[in-house]
């Protein structure tokens, strides 16, 4: 339940007179953060990786039912690993940021294994189950539209039922209608339903591993390489095929929908819920030239419900984080597929300076711990093998990378994807694409410092679904066609299918045991 003082904070951000103070206090912080980058002071001496993993919650149905998604109640997160996220059945799981070496990637492991487990652990204390998913698909008991659309008014401000009562969250709800003229439409294929709060961008979740890049002069490149990578590694981590069934219009060819529904319904799900101002705020980045581009353009954003620390804290700013606040929020609306974190935690003991690092934010959350592993590997490995061996894939036309992109996301690993090639060649052949993502992400790992043996363990999972020509989503869709073949409809063949999702991950290490 909203408290009044939290819908006082919503009016306050939603005043008009809000927005020119406060973007005047970004613009100041930025020129900060500017001189701190220019003269080294996000500067450290490693290159570090670390993980934030979005997940939700289920609870058994009665008897003969299947599950069902959950709210989770405050106790769960009374468990250091559990921390709170948009939907009231979502909980996400962090890792602190390590050095990318040997020892390093195996800490990250340890604490995604821990701190899953964890978080887990403190959800079945309260009858409920966390699930490792990309998009849940098992309806709330009152059903999916009734869960996403339940909203009250109190003294005009929207708040939606299920979605997390911190003021931020409800401002951005807000605003984001103000800007829709009061109704937000999801619009795929089978679906097309109007809600009047953000609150179905909860259907998705994701991983979103970070890369410390040691310093602002090698920022550029390997931000600039990381835009063309998105089309490949989400074409393989691909994992979010349906919506919940009572989501769908009347569909009167099921097999057609599975055909043409695409394998990364997250991407819609997000870019839609919050893409209303003049220019859209979820999308593909632009190449930067300077690693000051990436301040520059969180100040030059559209805004959305603007906030000041003093309203939320009125101790001294003694922190960077502190001093740099509203800058901060602001960038945390800056909701690209890339994302630059200026002035984050680091990792160098010799060095108290902050660090410029790399949110890679469109990766679908994985269906085991292991699976969820070996990405971040990937990730990591790649952009650090790209640059460190002078890979010319920057000189492929950041269009091309876009187009890339945005095939992902309907037809997976069939997708028709750009790349260019070690000699500098354009190619759109999988086998070239993969061969070298696979060999620079090896090359990367060992320039770091972390052991073959480790090396292929944490890429093998991966690499095991190229060989397979296979993902989470096309399995998905696979099982789902399968059902309708034998006469299920639409509905029960998705359940069907989600529940021998359940069961597979909850039963195998990696997603390609189940194969």
């Amino acid at each position: 339940m909203i408290d009044d003082r939290t819908v006082d904070l919503v009016r306050r951000s939603l005043a008009p007179e809000t927005v020119e103070p406060f973007e005047a206090r970004v613009a100041d912080q930025a020129d900060w953060l500017r001189a701190a980058i220019d003269d080294g002071r996000m500067d450290n001496a490693d290159f570090a990786v670390g993980l934030e993993m979005e997940v939700y919650a289920i609870e058994e149905g009665r008897a003969g039912e299947p599950p069902r998604l959950a709210r989770l109640p405050e106790g769960v997160f009374d468990a250091p690993a559990a921390s709170k996220e948009l939907g009231l059945h979502n909980v996400e799981v962090n890792t602190a940021p390590t050095v990318l070496d040997g020892p390093g990637l195996a800490a990250q492991a340890d604490a995604i294994r821990e701190q899953t487990a964890a978080a887990r652990a403190a959800a079945r204390e309260h009858g409920r189950d966390l699930v490792l998913d990309a998009m849940w698909t098992l309806p709330p008991a009152e059903g999916s539209a009734a869960y996403l659309s339940a909203v009250d008014e109190r003294a005009s401000v929207t708040v939606a039922e299920n979605m997390r009562p911190a003021p931020r969250y409800v401002a951005i709800d807000n605003d984001c209608l103000r800007q829709a003229d009061g109704s937000i439409t999801l619009d795929v294929p089978g679906a097309t339903r109007s809600f009047p709060t953000i609150l179905f961008e909860s259907l998705a979740t994701s991983i979103q591993p970070h890369l410390q890049v040691p310093t602002a002069a090698e920022f550029p490149a390997y931000y600039n390489a990381a835009i063309r990578t998105l089309g490949p590694l989400l074409a393989l981590s691909a994992n979010s095929p349906f919506l919940p069934a009572d989501c769908y219009d009347v569909v009167a060819d099921p097999a057609a929908l599975v055909d043409a529904t695409h394998h990364e319904l997250r991407i819609a799900a997000f870019e839609q819920s919050v893409n209303h101002t003049p220019s859209p705020k979820v999308r593909v980045p632009r190449d930067v030239e300077t690693t000051t581009d990436v301040v520059d353009r969180v100040v030059a954003d559209d805004l959305y419900a603007p906030f000041f620390r003093e309203w939320l804290a009125d101790d001294e700013r003694d922190t960077l984080a502190d001093r740099v606040w509203e800058f901060d929020h602001k960038r945390g609306t800056y909701w690209r597929w890339l994302r630059c974190v200026v002035g984050g935690a680091h990792v160098d003991a010799d060095n108290d300076t902050h660090s410029l690092r790399i949110e890679y934010r469109p990766l679908p959350t994985q269906p085991t711990v292991t699976d969820v592993v070996g990405l971040q590997a990937l990730t990591a490995g790649l952009l650090r093998g790209l640059v460190a061996a002078d890979h010319p894939i920057a000189d492929l036309p950041w269009d091309a990378a876009e187009e890339s992109f945005y095939a992902a996301v309907e037809d997976g690993l069939a997708a028709d994807l750009a790349w260019l090639t070690a000699d500098g060649e354009r190619t759109a052949d999988p086998e070239t694409i993969f061969e070298e993502v696979f060999s620079y992400a090896r090359t990367g790992l060992e320039r770091a410092g972390v052991p073959d043996a480790d090396v292929d363990r944490y890429l093998a999972p991966i690499e095991a679904r190229w060989d397979a020509r296979t993902t989470p989503s096309a399995w998905k869709k696979a099982r789902v066609r399968d059902a309708l073949t034998d006469g299920a409809d639409l509905a029960d063949a998705i359940v069907e299918m989600q529940r021998d999702y359940l069961r597979l991950s909850d039963a195998h290490d990696t997603f390609v045991d189940w194969l």
